[in-house]
C-alpha cells in the first residue's frame, strides 16, 4: 500500500516524473479520461481552486467587477473579427461542426477566450460614458487544443480560470486598470499562495494577438529550470473596440471607440503550487489555501482507544472554533504511519498527532508540513500562529529560490550557460526580432520580457546585445519554459 502512493523519483533528479507522481498520487487529479489532456480534478485538487476563487472573488467585487456567464460556443465569423487575435487562436481551437445529425452552416469553436462573444455583447450594452467604466468577470471552463504533451494542471486542454474584462473611457484609465489589477494579483500569488515571481511586460512578437502590451507574471521552478506563466493583465487599447464597434458618445456629445483590459489566471496555479513548494515527500499546499489546514490523526493504544479518540474530537472542535478546516483522520484500517505518508503527499501544512502519552500531558503533538519541526503543545490557540508561520516561511523559500535562480550575463555565452544550469538569464537586448529569435533558436530558451514593475532601463544604456553586440536598449530575462 506504502509503495502505491509513495513518490517513486526525487525532485531534483527527475522533475517530471516526481510531478505526475505528486499530483496522481496525492488526490490531485485523475488521468484515466477518454480524452488525452481532458483530466478529472479530484476533491483535494478542486479544492486548492475553490479555495483561491474564495480569496479572488471578494477581491475582484471590491474594485467593482461583477461576475456574469457568457456562452461556451462562438461562431467563427465572430472569432475572426479581429484579424490578429484569431490568427493566434486557429491552431488551438476545438471545432463543432455538426449539431446533431446535421451538418452546421457555420463552425462553432468551443470557448478558447471569450474576448470575442464579451464585446460583441459589450456593444450592446455600452451607449454612453455613463455606463463606463464596465468590468466584468467569469469563472469558466476553457478548450485549447494542445498538441504538445499535455501535463496535469500545468498545460492541459481543458481548464479552468476566470477571465476579467473591463471597458474604459480613455487609454490612460486603462492603464490605471491594468496596474491596479497587477498589485491584486500580486497580492494573491504572493501573500495566498505564497508564490514569487517576475512581473514582465511581454516583447511585440510574445504579447497576447490583438493587445497593445500584455504584462505576464512569470513564476521559476529552479528543479525543472522552467518559467511558468501564471497570469497575465493585457492592454488591449482600441483593438477590439473597433471591430466590435464598442463605442460611447461622450461628455463632449461626440462618440468615441472605448479602450479595453483583459486579465485572467487559471487552474495552472494549482500546478503552480505543487511544483514550487513540493519536496521528495510530496506536496506543500500553503495554509491559506489548503483545502485542509490541519490534519488531527489518533494514534491509539490498546484499552486506551475511547479516551484518545475524545482527546481529538475536542482538539478538533476547538480548532474549528478558530476557523481553521481541520480533519479528523480516524479511519480505522489505516495504521498511523501510513496515513503520516499519506497526509505529507498531499501536503496538508500541520498535523496533529494524539497517543495516550500526549493525553496524559493534556496537550498534541504538531508537526510542521514545511520543515518536519516538531512540537508539543497544550493550547489550540498557538495553532493559527504556527499556520501563519508555514505561510510565510514558504513565502519566503520561494522568493529566494527565485533570487538565486537569476543569473546576470552579457553574451550568448554567457545566456547558453546559465540556461543549461537550469536558471534565469538576466542580460542585454536591443529589440530586434532577429536576436530574439536567434537565441530560441540557439538554446530553446526564450525572451520572457522586461520588468514591469521596476525600471531597469538606465542600466542597459552603455551596454551591448548579448546576442549581436548592438547598442542594447532592454535588460530582459531569458528562460525555457513550459
Amino acid at each position: 500500500m506504502g509503495e502505491e502512493l509513495g513518490v517513486t523519483a526525487k525532485k531534483s533528479e527527475n522533475f517530471s516524473q516526481w510531478y505526475l507522481d505528486v499530483v496522481r498520487k496525492g488526490g490531485f487529479v485523475d488521468q484515466r479520461t477518454p480524452v488525452k489532456g481532458c483530466d478529472v480534478f479530484m476533491p483535494w485538487g478542486y479544492g486548492i481552486w475553490e479555495e483561491i476563487r474564495a480569496i479572488a472573488d471578494p477581491m475582484f467585487k471590491e474594485r467593482g467587477v461583477k461576475n456574469a456567464y457568457f456562452p461556451l460556443f462562438i461562431p467563427k465569423s465572430l472569432l475572426e473579427k479581429e484579424a490578429k487575435h484569431f490568427e493566434g487562436f486557429v491552431p488551438e481551437v476545438a471545432w463543432v461542426t455538426r449539431g446533431g445529425d446535421e451538418e452546421l452552416e457555420e463552425w462553432l469553436a468551443i470557448r478558447p477566450t471569450s474576448e470575442t462573444i464579451m464585446y460583441y455583447t459589450f456593444s450592446r450594452w455600452i451607449s454612453s460614458y455613463r455606463d463606463l467604466p464596465l468590468r466584468i468577470n467569469q469563472w469558466v471552463n476553457i478548450v485549447r487544443w494542445e498538441t504538445k504533451a499535455t501535463r496535469p494542471f500545468l498545460r492541459t486542454r481543458e481548464f479552468l480560470w476566470q477571465e476579467g474584462h473591463t471597458v474604459h473611457a480613455t487609454w490612460e484609465d486603462a492603464k490605471k486598470e491594468v496596474d491596479e489589477m497587477i498589485d491584486v494579483y500580486s497580492r494573491i500569488f504572493r501573500d495566498y499562495l505564497a508564490l514569487s515571481f517576475l512581473i514582465l511586460k511581454r516583447t511585440e512578437n510574445d504579447k497576447f494577438a490583438g493587445a497593445d502590451f500584455t504584462v505576464a507574471f512569470d513564476t521559476f521552478v529552479p528543479e525543472a529550470g522552467r518559467i511558468l506563466q501564471i497570469g497575465t493583465v493585457h492592454h488591449l487599447g482600441q483593438n477590439f473596440s473597433k471591430p466590435f464597434e464598442i463605442t460611447f458618445k461622450d461628455k463632449d456629445q461626440r462618440v468615441k471607440y472605448a479602450y479595453q483590459t483583459s486579465w485572467g489566471f487559471s487552474t495552472r496555479l494549482v500546478g503552480a503550487i505543487i511544483a514550487l513548494h513540493g519536496d521528495d515527500k510530496g506536496a506543500i499546499i500553503p495554509p491559506a489555501v489548503a483545502p485542509t489546514q490541519v490534519v488531527i490523526i489518533p494514534i491509539p493504544f490498546k484499552g486506551r482507544e475511547r479516551e484518545v479518540v475524545e482527546a481529538t474530537r475536542k482538539i478538533k472542535e476547538g480548532l474549528e472554533d478558530l476557523g481553521l478546516r481541520v480533519e479528523l483522520d480516524d479511519r480505522e484500517q489505516y495504521t498511523p504511519g501510513w496515513k503520516f505518508n499519506e497526509w505529507e503527499l498531499k501536503g496538508v501544512p500541520l498535523r496533529i498527532e494524539v497517543g495516550p502519552k500526549d493525553v496524559e500531558k493534556g496537550g498534541f503533538t504538531v508537526v510542521r508540513r514545511d520543515t518536519g519541526e516538531k512540537s508539543f503543545e497544550t493550547d489550540v490557540n498557538v495553532v493559527p500562529e504556527i499556520l501563519q508561520d508555514i505561510q510565510e516561511n514558504l513565502r519566503e523559500r520561494a522568493e529566494k529560490k527565485l533570487e538565486e535562480s537569476i543569473v546576470t550575463v552579457e553574451d550568448l555565452e554567457g545566456v547558453r550557460k546559465v540556461v543549461e544550469e537550469g536558471k534565469i538569464a538576466r542580460t542585454y537586448w536591443c529589440g530586434r526580432d532577429e536576436c530574439e529569435f536567434g537565441v530560441k533558436e540557439e538554446t530553446g530558451a526564450e525572451i520572457r520580457g522586461t520588468r514591469y514593475d521596476v525600471d531597469e532601463s538606465e542600466e542597459a544604456k552603455g551596454k551591448k546585445c548579448f546576442f549581436c553586440g548592438r547598442e542594447a536598449k532592454y535588460v530582459v530575462y531569458i528562460a525555457k519554459s513550459w
